[in-house]
């Protein structure tokens, strides 16, 4: 299948190459809404900055759409409810720019304490005014950063090696890793009156927006500095105007506004306020990054895949992602294999983690969201993917659940899903060893070790003389051959579950035939 890709807004070279060797790339920037609305329906996937405004009317229009990628770390340019609903990917590139926006935030933070573009400004003019621009050192001052995601951590470290004491606030904050970096974790309450500087390091969404107004600018220091390099709206200008000009705020070094560009702001009329327009990531380096970045995860999803910085989906602490992605692939071949073992209609789908499994906190929603993948997409005529996996199954009166567990079949990580349906309930257990080695040990009640992959049989049989004899026969005469055997029992001479792997597809007939085997109570064929 060929896939059609719209860039509408420019994007490094880099990306723009990556993606026209997948598929056709069109690069049409400056389009307005109208103008996109019009020719959106052509594309599978949209890749934008920040100028594009992708509105619920253009991904109404884009039926077609299967991906969304912003080529930067902000997503506030892209409406996300209506394209989950659509079942859209939106992913960013969160990573590409951190140490362009580290470094244009610490740039600003020793700009902001020596008066270096005052400075800059006065001498060009023939000024020698030395005392005019007095300046205080970062030395042994508190840092409070607000948000400790990539860019904050990243910031720390180069903040502990100018002996600064570093603070931080962030409602998912990894206390290992900050105590990691020589952090204290604050809570805002008690970061504002003690933070000598605050710089902002969160995404623009409801909680965050107008995050310093006049009333915790009145609990900080009196002289503070603060400087926001993230996104235009978590600082309310006309506040911090008022402060700076009746002395409470020393000065603000702003890389973004509420309003893009500032025409109206009466902010940056202040001396006392440095500025630059929207700079954080504009380095060679980070627009090349971020546009491979984002370039990646469009063919990934197009190949039917998933993107890696997925954000209209359970996200996953940067730092969880490596130890949660095996889980992901095998809850998914776990809900595909379930699928084709079970018969009527689907009820119920709980997903249980045992073990340290059960420590994925919000990640274990990811895991969830790929396992219903795995068990819908066989049966639906709509894609499903991680973004509408849960919509697909409410739709469809699924309950799904999640349960934690201490038991884990003395496995060191498990998960179970258990699929119940009108005429019948089945359960699978898998376990992660390594991030290669992703195992089934548990089908029913019966232990095994398969490897979820490929074409496989599976049955349930009488545990007795010649009946696995008969199937290795009739998988002779069709040609099919036998790569692995595991079979699974509690007691000798009951039922037993066995597991052949085979090297091709089974026919019907020879499925048929196996069915008709003296002693066997079940048997299915699945490709995985």
């Amino acid at each position: 299948m060929s896939y059609k890709v719209l860039v509408s807004d420019p994007l490094a070279d880099e990306g723009v190459d990556i993606l026209r060797g997948f598929c056709e790339v069109d690069v049409k920037t400056g389009l307005s809404e109208d103008e996109l609305v019009k020719i959106i329906n052509e594309y599978d996937g949209l890749l934008v900055r920040s100028g594009t405004q992708v509105t619920e009317k253009v991904i109404n229009a884009a039926e077609k759409l299967k991906f969304i990628g912003r080529a930067g770390a902000g997503v506030d340019n892209i409406e996300l409810e209506p394209a989950t609903k659509r079942g859209i990917i939106v992913a960013n590139a969160p990573a590409g720019n951190t140490l362009a926006a580290c470094e244009h935030t610490l740039a600003m933070m020793a700009s902001l304490a020596r008066n270096i573009p005052q400075a800059t400004a006065s001498v060009k003019k023939g000024e020698w005014k030395r005392s005019k621009f007095m300046g205080v050192e970062l030395n042994d001052k508190v840092l409070g950063i607000v948000g400790f995601g990539r860019i904050g951590q990243e910031l720390a470290k180069r903040a502990n090696a100018l002996e600064m004491k570093v603070v931080a606030y962030d409602p998912y904050i990894n206390k290992e890793r900050a105590n990691e970096l020589g952090v204290e974790v604050m809570t805002l309450e008690q970061l504002f009156p003690v933070a000598d500087f605050i710089t902002v390091h969160t995404p623009l969404i409801k909680e965050t927006k107008h995050l310093i107004n006049k009333d915790t600018i009145a609990t900080m220091k009196t002289g503070v500095r603060i400087i926001n390099c993230a996104r235009g709206g978590i600082i309310n200008e006309d506040d911090l105007y008022d402060a700076i000009v009746a002395g409470k705020v020393a000065g603000a070094a702003l890389d973004v506004y509420e309003e893009e560009p500032p025409e109206n702001s009466k902010i940056v009329t202040l001396e006392q306020v440095i500025t630059t327009p929207h700079l954080g990531a504009s380095t060679v380096e980070a627009q090349q990054n971020v546009a491979v970045s984002v370039a990646k995860q469009c063919i990934e999803v197009l190949k039917g895949g998933s993107a890696k910085f997925v954000v209209n989906a359970p996200m996953v602490a940067p730092d969880q992602q490596d130890r949660i992605e095996p889980y992901a692939r095998l809850a998914q071949k776990m809900g595909k294999l379930l699928i084709q073992l079970v018969e009527g209609r689907i009820e119920s789908v709980d997903i249980e983690y045992g073990g340290k499994a059960a420590d994925f906190g919000s990640g274990s929603k990811y895991v969830t969201r790929l396992a219903l993948k795995g068990i819908l997409d066989p049966i639906l005529q709509t894609p499903v993917n991680i973004v509408n996996a849960e919509f697909a199954a409410t739709e469809r009166g699924i309950k799904v659940s999640e349960t934690l567990a201490k038991e884990s079949l003395g496995f060191t990580n498990l998960i179970t899903i258990t699929v119940k349906t009108d005429s019948m309930t089945e359960t699978v257990s898998g376990n992660v060893s390594s991030p290669e080695k992703l195992r089934i040990v548990k089908i029913g009640d019966y232990m095994t070790d398969m490897t979820p992959g490929g074409d496989v049989i599976i049955s349930r049989h009488h545990d007795k003389p010649g009946v696995i004899g008969k199937f290795a026969t009739i998988t002779g005469q069709h040609n099919i051959n036998i790569a692995g055997m595991q079979v699974g029992r509690n007691n000798p001479g009951e039922e037993a579950v066995m597991v052949l792997n085979v090297d091709s597809a089974v026919p019907s007939e020879a499925m048929d035939e196996i069915l008709k085997i003296d002693g066997v109570f079940t048997a299915k064929y699945a490709h995985i």
